[in-house]
C-alpha cells in the first residue's frame, strides 16, 4: 500500500535559487534580466536575418534556428524557476516535470546536431567555395534543419517516458533547479543501471558523434586557412569560423562534463552550476557572440535604427 501510495505521486519538489528575501530578490532580478536579454536578442537576431535579403544564405538560416533553439530552452526553464523562488512554490506536476524534461532534452539535442551542420557549412563555404551554392541549396538547408528537430525529438521521446515510468520511492525532491534527466536516477528505488547507459550511448551518438564532425570539419579549415598566401584572406577566412568555435566551446564544455560522466562523480551544487550555464547563460551569449563582429548585422540594425528615427 505504501508503495503504491509513493509511486502514484504526482508532485516533484525541485529547488529555489534562494532562500532569504535579499538573495531572493538579487537572484530573480538577475535571471529575468538574462531571460530578457535572451528573448529580445535571439528575437532580434531573427528578424534582422529576414529583412536584410544579403542574409538570406545557409549560414544565417541555420543561425536562425539556432536562436529558436536558444529561446526554447530558456523558456523552458527560466518562467519556472522565477515563480519558484517567488512564490516558495517549489512544486511541480508530474506532467509539467515531463514537459520541461522533453523540451528541454530535445532543444539541447537539436542544438548539438545544429552546431555540427554549421561547422560543415563552414567547411563547404571555405573549402569548397566554388561548390558551395550547389552542395549547400535551399533543399539541404531545410532538410538539415528538419533532420535536426527530428533526432532531438526523437531523442527526447525516448527517455523521457523511461524516467518516468521508474518507481520514486526514495524521495520527491530534486535535487535540482529544473527537471532534467540525470538528476532522476538517485530518486528511483529500482536499479536504473539501463536507463543510465542508454542516456550515456545516446549522448555519445548524438553528442560525441557531432562534436568530432565539427572537429573534423575545423581541421579541414585551418589546414585550408594556413595554405591562403594573404594574410588579409586567412585573417577574413578565420573571422567567419571564430564565432562558431566560441559558441561551440561554450556549448558542448558544460554539456560533455553534465552528460558524459557518470552522476555519481558530480557534486550536485557543480550539477547545477554547469546546468544554469548551458541552459540560461549560453542562449544569451550566443546572438552577442555572432553579432559582435559581424559587419552584416552591423550594418542591418543601423539602417533599421535610422528609418525609425
Amino acid at each position: 500500500m505504501e508503495n503504491s501510495n509513493e509511486t502514484s505521486f504526482n508532485r516533484f519538489f525541485l529547488l529555489s535559487l534562494a532562500d532569504t528575501p535579499y538573495l531572493k530578490a538579487f537572484s530573480v532580478l538577475i535571471f529575468l534580466i538574462m531571460y530578457l536579454l535572451t528573448l529580445s536578442v535571439n528575437s532580434l537576431l531573427i528578424i534582422v536575418v529576414r529583412i536584410n535579403l544579403r542574409l538570406h544564405t545557409p549560414m544565417y538560416f541555420f543561425l536562425s534556428n539556432l536562436s529558436i533553439i536558444d529561446i526554447g530552452i530558456s523558456t523552458s526553464i527560466v518562467p519556472k524557476l522565477i515563480i519558484i523562488t517567488i512564490t516558495q512554490d517549489t512544486s511541480i506536476s508530474r506532467l509539467d516535470c515531463a514537459s520541461q524534461m522533453f523540451f528541454h532534452s530535445a532543444l539541447g539535442a537539436t542544438e548539438c546536431i545544429i552546431l555540427a551542420v554549421m561547422a560543415y557549412d563552414r567547411y563547404v563555404a571555405i573549402c569548397k567555395p566554388l561548390h558551395y551554392n550547389t552542395i549547400t541549396n535551399k533543399r539541404f538547408c531545410i532538410s538539415m534543419a528538419a533532420a535536426c528537430w527530428a533526432l532531438g525529438c526523437i531523442n527526447s521521446s525516448f527517455h523521457v517516458p523511461y524516467i518516468f515510468h521508474m518507481s520514486f520511492c526514495r524521495s520527491h525532491h530534486v535535487n535540482h533547479f529544473f527537471c532534467e534527466l540525470p538528476v532522476f536516477f538517485p530518486l528511483s528505488c529500482q536499479d536504473t543501471w539501463l536507463q543510465e547507459v542508454s542516456m550515456y550511448i545516446s549522448a555519445c551518438i548524438i553528442g560525441l558523434i557531432a562534436f568530432i564532425l565539427i572537429l573534423f570539419s575545423y581541421a579541414y579549415i585551418i589546414s585550408t586557412i594556413l595554405s591562403i598566401r594573404s594574410t588579409k584572406g586567412r585573417h577574413k577566412a578565420f573571422s567567419t569560423c571564430a564565432s562558431h568555435l566560441t559558441v561551440v566551446s561554450l556549448y558542448y564544455g558544460p554539456l560533455m562534463f553534465m552528460y558524459l560522466r557518470p552522476h555519481s562523480r558530480n557534486s550536485p551544487s557543480t550539477e547545477r552550476t554547469v546546468s544554469i550555464i548551458y541552459t540560461v547563460v549560453t542562449p544569451m551569449l550566443n546572438p552577442l557572440i555572432y553579432s559582435v563582429r559581424n559587419k552584416d548585422i552591423k550594418v542591418t540594425l543601423r539602417g533599421s535604427s535610422k528609418k525609425m528615427i
